[in-house]
Formats: structure tokens, sequence, C-alpha cells
């Protein structure tokens, strides 16, 4: 992949800064409501750990716009860490100066700090150097294992870099960069892409990506109206970008000029107003009622997906096909889901909405990979570089 990984360097009573993505929902009362991202970084501190490393761990929470902000500490998040490792993480102030420097120097091999939120400093956004230089003096390893965050040029994840002569991946970043690699670089095919969630606006590079590199293409969720609407079919109040009709339009005929089929909804589960107290019916996408609007897709389209997904031997997916979030709307997402596992080919799910809906779907455990990330994993299927990546191949 063109960089190390965190067992490839010798750590042994080294001093990691490695940084992670503990940006995880945290309630009113202090409560995380759902760990996984912190549990996805176990195996990386574990080894660490095992080496007899001291970790030094950073990350962002929230948006607290380059200062303190009480609602985005990270003490929760150092809390439950420890409830994991079964040991002590300490916590500290800050994420730079004395204090911290201080702390960090008073570690013995084999102990764990958490940093205070990275954002509470402008710098971090910015990619400033001055800052990453004040982060890079805690440590003399330096370990990426937040893909999450790796599309974003930030100091703790691109300048950071600069100022270490060993960096590495952790096991986490490893993973991710090995089945997106494999399903955009090496797939076996034939490869199929299912893209939903509400806007084509999001979709747009990733689509035209894929359209080269993809057998069949499935649009699904709310971007599939503004599809339908290019077509010259009535929609009703359906989530519609009406300036990218002419757009939609042009994909598909780029697609066609690939051989690549797409596939679009022939029915949808239409309901008169946005609430799960709504009146609904199931119709063919021609018959849509004017007042009314598409929120899943319907049972036929549900089988046509199936079919085209049956042959399949690898599949990539992002979005999810309607408003799986209330009961009434979920069952075109989970029949999705259930489509996929059941082809049985290797298949990579990617994108916070879409992996909610493949937990909620029970059937988890059957996906060969759920991404971490969101706009990461948008941002290499859209064919691009991500700065955390690239700042690990240079070193």
């Amino acid at each position: 992949m063109g960089f190390k990984s965190i067992d490839e360097l010798n750590i042994r009573g080294k001093r990691l800064f490695v940084r992670v993505d503990f940006n995880v929902p945290i309630d009113d009362r202090g409560n995380i409501t759902d760990d996984s991202r912190i549990r996805a970084v176990l195996p990386t501190i574990n080894y660490a750990l095992s080496q007899n490393a001291i970790v030094i761990l950073a990350s962002h929470l929230g948006r607290p716009k380059g200062k303190p902000e009480a609602r985005y500490r990270l003490e929760p998040v150092s809390r439950r860490l420890g409830e994991l490792l079964k040991k002590e993480v300490k916590m500290a102030p800050d994420c730079i100066g004395p204090e911290v420097e201080k702390m960090v120097a008073e570690l013995n091999p084999g102990e764990v700090i958490l940093l205070e939120n990275l954002r509470f400093h402008k710098g971090e956004e910015k990619n400033d150097e001055a800052f990453a230089q004040s982060l890079s003096r805690l440590a003399e390893v330096y370990i990426n294992d937040a893909f999450a965050v790796s599309h974003r040029a930030h100091a703790s994840v691109e300048a950071m870099t600069r100022f270490f002569k060993e960096c590495a991946a952790g096991f986490l970043m490893k993973e991710e960069l090995h089945y997106l690699n494999k399903v955009m670089e090496d797939p076996a095919r034939p490869l199929v892409a299912v893209v939903g969630g509400a806007k084509v606006s999001g979709k747009l590079e990733v689509l035209k990506n894929l359209a080269r590199r993809v057998e069949k293409v499935i649009i699904g969720g709310g971007m599939a109206f503004t599809f339908l609407k290019s077509m010259g079919l009535e929609v009703g109040k359906s989530l519609v970008e009406d300036e990218l009709l002419e757009t939609a339009q042009k994909i598909l005929e780029a697609a066609k000029k690939e051989n690549v089929t797409v596939y679009l909804p022939v029915d949808c589960v239409v309901a008169d107003k946005f609430e799960p107290s709504a009146q609904i019916r199931i119709v063919p996408v021609q018959e849509i009622p004017k007042d009314w609007m598409g929120l899943d897709i319907g049972p036929a389209t549900t089988t046509l997906f199936g079919e085209a997904l049956q042959n399949a031997k690898t599949v990539i997916w992002n979005g999810p096909m309607g408003v799986f979030e209330m009961e009434a709307f979920s069952r075109g997402t989970f029949e999705i889901v259930r489509n996929i596992v059941n082809s049985g080919a290797l298949s990579v799910v990617g994108g916070g909405d879409t992996d909610l809906a493949v937990n909620k779907s029970g059937e988890a455990h059957r996906i060969s990979y759920i991404s971490s990330a969101g706009g990461a994993f948008l941002e290499l299927l859209e064919g691009k570089s991500l700065p955390g990546v690239e700042a690990l191949k240079k070193r």
C-alpha cells in the first residue's frame, strides 16, 4: 500500500502518538451511546501495550470551532476506554503545552494517556505547522489509526508526519484501505455498486467514478427521484434536486456508453406526509400522486435489485434505500442488506447512515467489511487520494 503498519516498526518502550477517531455520540448526561469507534482501535492500542510502549492518544470530538467547550471534552471517552482496556487511562487537561508535556514525560512504559480535544485549538483544522510541532514533541513515533478523518488535511493527520522519522498506520487504517483497495483496484467481478441516500449532489463524483469501474449500479433512496424526474416521470413531493436533472441524465448516458447497467426503482412506498403516522401506499413510479412523496423502495424494486445482486462477486454500498429510521419505510433498506449477504459476494459497506442501517437489520455479522468512515469512504470511491494516507506514504 506504500506505507508501513505499526507491526513493522520497532516500538518497544517508545512513546507513540496515536491519532484515533473518538468522535462518538454522547448524550446530555455524558454517557456514550455508541462506543464502536473506541472498540475499533483496541487492536492497535493493545498491540502497542504488548510492546510496552507509552500510548498517547489524540482525537477530536464534535465541532468546537477552535476553543474549549464543556460538551466536547473527552473525559467520558477516557472512562469508557479504561473500562474496555481494564486499566487506567489518564486524561490530559489539554493536547499541548508544558503541563501536558510533563504528564507525558512521567508516564511509564505500558501506560495510556488521552489528550484533550484537538479541535479546542484552531491550528488543528488549519493544518498549522506550529501546532503540529507542539503535538509532535510528545512522542517518538507517529501512528495514524483514524481513517475516518484521513480525508482532512488537519495538523494531527497531515502536518504532524513532517516531524517524525517513523510513521505508520494502525491496524484499523490498514484494514480499511485493504478492503477499499481490493474493491476499487482488484475486485472479483461482476462488481456491483449500490448507491442511495438523500441527494445526488453528495454522490456526483462517486457515480461518475463508479461508472468507469463497475458492471452494475443500483440507485435507491431519495436521490433516485432526481433520476426518475430527469426521465420525465412525475414524482410528486419526493425529494428532487431540480438543478441536477440534466446532470442525472448525463450520468445515465455515460453509464450506457461504458456498458454499465443502471437499476432504478420501479415502484415505491409513498406517504402523504413525512411522519410515522402518515397514510401509506405502494405505487409504480409512474403513478406517484402529486401531493405525496416517495420514502422507500417498493417490493417489486426490492425483487429487481435482489436479482441484480444475485451474480455479484463484489458489492460496494453507500446510502440507504429509504427513510429506514421510520419503521414504515425501513423494509427496502433491510431487504437490500439481506440480498447483499445472500449473494455470497465480498461486501464492503460505508457511510454513517448505511452502517447504522446494517446494524439495525441484524445482518451486520454477515457483511464482509463495514467501514468506520463516511467522508473518507466517499472520497476513495470518487477516486481521490487522502491527505492522511499520502502523508504516511511520504514517510
